[in-house]
């Protein structure tokens, strides 16, 4: 009982763990006062924005998220061990 206690803990900390990670970033709509004074040539619309032209997947980057991953696999693999025996 224990086990599966930890895995379904783990699972939801590492979900948990990586929403977080994106909200930790800071506000979307606030572009820094560096981001002003640069050119933006990538933008669709001139001036302080955040809408790049395309949309980008960096939030889904292994480099950010790894810790998260690793707590949902480590509790699968916890849920799934406990199925198995």
């Amino acid at each position: 009982m224990a086990v599966i206690l930890i895995g379904a803990l783990l699972t939801v900390a590492g979900v948990v763990y990586m929403a977080g990670a994106v909200l930790w970033r800071g506000r979307l709509s606030d572009p820094g006062p560096a981001a002003l004074d640069r050119p933006n040539p990538y933008l669709a619309t001139p001036g302080p924005t955040l809408e790049p032209r395309r949309r980008g997947l960096g939030f889904l980057g292994l480099a950010q998220n790894w810790p998260g991953l690793l707590m949902m696999a480590i509790g699968l693999i916890l849920l799934l061990s406990v199925v198995i025996l």
